[in-house]
């Protein structure tokens, strides 16, 4: 199997699950953003190119049933996705507690980044008091997701030949 054929199946459960069951699971009011983590679960397991790639299309995804200027979310999750997978290698041995931390830091980024070029594209909603709350909760949250998603991602963006080699 490729690439072509295990990534949109990924995308599109990723996507059911973002819209339809994270936001029954919300912690004070916030829920996880999956395609956010998805796109920083590729940058960390397939590197910044990859990264990017699902980053633009997961927001792409997410940005079909937001209210804000369509592309926005596309910006900002790819220039995670590529940003963390840019820094990811640079560390040789990523252990798990690296790729979590990473996670964190990465999705309060993408929230503030969100935030900040919607408020320059007219969206004013965008930043106000409960912004810190939202980068916060999606951030902790999102570091929990990466530990599920992460090998999810690695299995379907990495070539066999080098998931073989790791399975062993």
């Amino acid at each position: 199997m490729t690439l072509a054929t295990r990534l949109p199946p990924l995308l599109l459960a990723a996507l059911v699950l973002h819209t339809a069951v994270l936001p029954q699971l919300r912690v004070l009011g916030v829920a996880p953003d999956l395609l956010l983590a998805l796109g920083i679960a590729t940058g960390i397991a397939a590197g910044s190119d990859r990264g990017a790639v699902v980053g633009f299309v997961a927001g792409l995804l997410a940005d079909c049933f937001l209210q804000t200027p369509f592309g926005l979310s596309a910006l900002c999750y790819s220039l995670v996705g590529y940003a963390v997978g840019s820094v990811q290698a640079t560390i040789l041995h990523a252990t798990r507690w690296i790729s979590v931390a990473t996670a964190i830091l990465a999705s309060a980024a993408g929230v503030t980044l969100f935030a900040v070029l919607g408020t320059v594209l007219g969206s004013d909603e965008l930043l106000g008091g409960r912004l810190p709350r939202v980068a916060v909760v999606v951030a902790l949250l999102n570091g929990l997701l990466v530990v599920v998603v992460a090998p999810v991602v690695r299995w379907a963006t990495v070539p066999d030949v080098t998931n073989r080699a790791v399975l062993r």
